[in-house]
């Protein structure tokens, strides 16, 4: 057997469905952050972004959308997904020390 967990379906009716795990995040204290020093804050971000996208793609992810300091991404696999969240939360708290 294939591995079609990432092909979409297609109902009787002609409905398209795909069953996706949806990973959200976005910065913590960011509109304080952002007035108490928005230079340093943007930088920070933009850095956490790096590994962020980084460690999306290594999980088979595709980033679906961004806003100001969120980001949305689909996985096909909710392991995948949860497997990214933890490497995410681990580099960036890492990170942050």
């Amino acid at each position: 057997m294939g591995d079609d967990t990432h092909s979409a379906r297609t109902t009787p009716a002609g409905i398209e469905r795909k069953l996706a795990a949806i990973l959200s995040a976005d910065a913590q204290g960011f509109s304080r952050l952002m007035g108490e020093d928005e230079e340093a804050t943007l930088h920070t971000l933009q850095a956490s972004r790096e590994v962020t996208d980084s460690l999306i793609q290594q999980h088979r992810g595709r980033i679906v959308g961004t806003a100001g300091d969120s980001i949305l991404a689909e996985f096909a696999s909710v392991v995948d997904a949860v497997q990214c969240a933890v490497a995410i939360q681990r580099e960036l708290k890492l990170r942050n020390e």
